[in-house]
């Protein structure tokens, strides 16, 4: 295993209802980044597909379903064509790729984490558990079916979403799962963030790589389709709606690098899997020797959750009247 792995979070803004330009615009971080030396990059929560702050979603007026109508069109089929060209950068640029989907499956849209190794292999997904707020009325929820760790040669990395990393029993299922790279795009620019995430390193022994997008109000659709405020009389095209503040943190709590609030841009960090995590380890090890597995334990249903099932294969039913046809049931 490599001793250390060059990472780099992404903070910057969706191109909304447009997504061949945000690939194009992912493609022109990848090659930065790429140019300082990255082998691993995270982008933000939902950066391809763009993130539905201020959309008037719950308006079930005709307005409102066009406006759904648009995003469901802006999302990416897992696999599809636009997986395939995230897997053929992340090969152009030989590295890890870590970023955040609207994924549509039918008419439902999850928001998802890919995975991409540097080969050009597309590893997998997470999709998010539990919406948050209003979210949950444009997205589905996600099952304990993906939520991978994947063995890589810097370290086990894996994601978890935004708030879903105020959930302690999923976090625990990943540590429970070895992550050593915890990737947590997420929406939230609060001040109140980067606490969190020290706190998740530190309980983890695990590096947290946060990516958040940055967006001024130019960078949404114009109104009404979109609101900031209920008038927008005080904001202006340049205002800035969300205010990034992405971070990586290493194990032991100490910010590496961000949080950055005053624009897009690429924040780096050199992580020593090998010699800083058995550090944060020996003292602390929240599913190995600091556990007490005799009085507290955790049992995760990992079984993909469906609403319909069938309970068995297709088959042959011989129709009377035509012999060399058949029916399948």
């Amino acid at each position: 295993m490599s001793s250390t792995v060059r990472a780099t979070v992404v903070q910057a803004s969706s191109i909304f209802y447009d997504t061949p330009a945000t690939l194009d615009k992912a493609e022109r971080f990848l090659k930065e980044a790429a140019a300082l030396g990255s082998q691993l990059v995270v982008f933000p929560e939902a950066f391809i597909g763009g993130y539905p702050r201020g959309y008037n979603f719950a308006d079930r007026s005709p307005r409102g379903k066009e406006s759904f109508r648009k995003y469901h069109a802006s999302a990416i089929n897992v696999p599809g064509p636009e997986v395939d060209r995230l897997a053929s950068m992340a090969a152009k640029y030989r590295v890890y790729l870590v970023t955040g989907v609207i994924e549509r499956e039918g008419y439902t849209l999850y928001c998802t984490v890919l995975f991409f190794d540097p080969k050009g292999n597309y590893l997998g997904k997470h999709r998010k558990l539990m919406p948050t707020y209003w979210e949950r009325l444009v997205w589905g929820f996600g099952d304990c079916s993906t939520t991978p760790v994947y063995d890589t040669p810097y370290g086990k990395l894996g994601s978890v979403i935004c708030w879903e990393n105020r959930m302690p029993l999923l976090r625990t299922a990943m540590y429970g799962k070895g992550i050593e790279i915890y990737c947590a795009p997420t929406a939230d620019s609060g001040d109140t963030w980067v606490a969190t995430m020290r706190h998740v390193a530190i309980e983890g022994g695990c590096y947290v790589l946060s990516p958040i997008q940055f967006c001024r109000r130019k960078d949404y659709p114009p109104p009404p389709e979109y609101l900031y405020s209920p008038t927008e009389e005080d904001v202006t095209p340049d205002s800035i709606v969300w205010a990034g503040g992405s971070v990586i943190i290493s194990p032991h709590g100490e910010i590496l690098a961000g949080p950055n609030y005053e624009g897009e841009g690429l924040f780096t960090a050199d992580l020593d899997v090998r010699g800083e995590i058995p550090k944060a380890k020996f003292q602390f090890d929240v599913v190995g020797h600091y556990s007490r597995a005799d009085v507290l334990s955790l049992t995760v249903n990992n079984r993909p959750l469906l609403p319909v099932t069938f309970t068995s294969s297709p088959s042959k039913i011989k129709d009377d009247d035509e012999t060399d046809e058949c029916k399948y049931i």
